[in-house]
């Protein structure tokens, strides 16, 4: 339980949390915020397995692209809610 807790912290202050959060700063559509965030996700867990994708395990694979998804769904909440003030 200790090491999932530490691979969702580890990707919320990583970059499927913060360049997510960005990325979904630069658009006002939802579903294309998402789908950047979770881009990040994907080639963040690519990246941290030196290139090779059978060594990612699928819980920290799955883990950073959820939390891509939501950061990237937070930044567009943010400049929409931003936007309209």
């Amino acid at each position: 339980m200790l090491e999932v807790l530490g691979t969702i912290a580890g990707n919320i202050l990583s970059l499927p949390g913060v360049l997510g959060l960005s990325l979904g700063l630069l658009t006002r559509r939802l579903y294309l915020a998402a789908l950047m965030g979770g881009m990040v996700g994907v080639v963040e867990a690519w990246i941290f397995a030196e290139f090779q994708i059978a060594s990612v395990s699928g819980i920290e694979f799955s883990l950073s692209v959820l939390v891509g998804v939501i950061a990237g769904t937070i930044g567009c909440a943010i400049r929409r809610k931003g936007a309209t003030v």
